[in-house]
């Protein structure tokens, strides 16, 4: 007994030794008054927000790409795991009642509580028994794991969300890429029709004796040129329409794809930062969710420290031998309380509380991260849109000085006014120009896209807000 002794109070000294880990909570979440945000709201955004495009071929290619992307249902799958566990957990505020029947073939001893003439013989033994246990949870601690478990639950719904619009955003930026593609495949188009306008021009002033052969070999290498530039255009044409099967999870069978009929002027999006920036981002809503789970988690393991009561019951029969088994005197039976009281643990409770402490420190730090990195993506994609929206207009006046300017001097060339170095420089600025003019107005579209991502596309914190308010609720305070 003295060796017992001394044994638990060494124990004792050297926890004692050990630092013992924070229990307080070290981190805390950003306000989102803190961030710069805007005192506007951001416009309405449909659910469906890529059908403002009004291109049924796109519309059908999101769905496709929900139907088959690995990604997303990798995220669904995660969702129904975390919503099993969810359910799993509830279990444990309810009775569980177990039916155990046991029948063995037994040699019981003759030195023992058996007496003859069962002593030293072989028999049947066996029993049939239903037991009953029910967590009476008087200091929450179940209902504080439900709690953590449905905020986990919550928090994967809106993972997949999150996956949902990432998928969506990358078929319509690929869409929007395969447009690109074909408006430079008519630029580049209409350049060769020019450089052919002038090498036949040239031509026929060689021929007659207006210029030199040289000048002839100078646009006949301007139009191969122009030609090769068209395979160019034509390849990253096929490339886009890969790249856009690839995220629908489909082969070559989804190559034939019409050219995109896209609404330029669709998404009406805000010129700042606006107000409700957090709201409205699921990922920002799924980081919340694992806070709330931290806490959940922290109380469970602040609760751990309280006694556990449970009711406990039994009752079935036992007896020696088969005949007797289920005979009313082989009845047995009773219920009662049992407690559990931690008293020496050699600190684990502190150690599991420390570590749940531990654990919603880093989800606040990992929501902070989430909620600066919401809000960079979202200035980035405004200043990228504006940027290109500004491009887009100068672009414009370019387009029509480079126009004008070659009119002009083919004219003069043409009359024999100006040498074919005017017409060949302000062609390059005219073709040039036009390809500026083609990629910017696809770039606009791009950022627009872009910016309605970092947005938060068509999430409705909404809808899961009265989810929540469906839910059963009576979960303990997070202390």
């Amino acid at each position: 007994m003295r060796r017992l002794l001394v044994i638990v109070l060494t124990g004792v000294l050297m926890q004692g030794c050990v630092p013992a880990p924070p229990t307080r909570p070290q981190e805390h979440a950003l306000e989102p008054a803190s961030l710069g945000l805007s005192t506007v709201s951001a416009p309405t955004i449909e659910e469906k927000w890529w059908r403002a495009f009004g291109d049924p071929q796109l519309d059908a290619l999101v769905d496709r790409a929900f139907a088959g992307s690995p990604t997303l249902a990798d995220a669904i799958a995660r969702m129904h795991e975390a919503q099993a566990q969810l359910a799993s957990s509830r279990t444990a505020l309810f009775p569980q009642i177990n039916f155990d029947p046991n029948e063995q073939r037994l040699r019981f001893s003759a030195n023992y509580i058996i007496p003859p003439p069962y002593g030293g013989t072989w028999q049947w033994y066996g029993t049939a028994q239903a037991n009953l246990s029910w967590s009476l949870d008087l200091f929450g601690r179940l209902r504080a794991e439900v709690h953590k478990a449905r905020s986990t639950a919550k928090a994967a719904v809106l993972d997949a969300a999150a996956a949902r619009l990432a998928l969506a955003g990358a078929v319509v930026n690929a869409y929007v890429g395969l447009h690109r593609a074909y408006v430079l495949d008519d630029v580049a188009v209409e350049a060769v029709r020019q450089r052919e306008s002038v090498y036949a021009l040239t031509a026929g002033r060689v021929h007659a004796g207006l210029d030199d052969v040289s000048s002839q070999k100078i646009a006949e290498t301007q139009l191969a040129n122009a030609r090769q530039d068209r395979l160019s255009t034509a390849a990253a044409r096929d490339l886009a329409v890969h790249q856009i099967a690839a995220l629908i999870g489909r082969g070559a069978d989804a190559y034939a794809l019409e050219r995109p009929r896209l609404n330029e002027t669709a998404l009406a999006l805000p010129d700042m930062l606006p107000a409700d920036l957090l709201a409205r981002r699921a990922d920002i809503a799924a980081a919340l969710a694992r806070i709330d789970a931290s806490k959940a988690g922290r109380t469970a393991a602040r609760r751990a420290f309280y006694p556990d009561v449970n009711l406990a019951g039994a009752a079935g029969w036992a007896a020696i031998g088969l005949a007797p088994l289920f005979k009313e005197a082989s009845a047995q039976y009773g219920a009662g309380p049992a407690i559990h009281l931690p008293l020496f643990d050699a600190g684990a409770l502190r150690a599991n509380y420390a570590g749940a402490t531990a654990s919603l420190d880093q989800s606040i730090a990992d929501y902070n991260q989430a909620v600066v990195t919401a809000v960079k993506e979202t200035a980035d994609a405004l200043t990228g849109l504006q940027t290109v929206q500004a491009q887009a207009v100068e672009q414009r006046h370019a387009l029509k000085a480079a126009t004008e300017s070659f009119a002009l001097a083919e004219r003069r060339y043409r009359s024999g006014l100006s040498p074919q170095l005017n017409v060949l420089t302000a062609e390059d600025l005219l073709i040039q120009a036009r390809r500026q003019d083609a990629a910017l107005a696809a770039d606009t579209l791009s950022a627009r896209v872009t910016l309605l991502i970092a947005l938060g596309g068509g999430f409705v914190p909404e809808k899961l807000a009265s989810a929540d308010r469906s839910a059963p609720q009576g979960e303990p305070r997070h202390e």
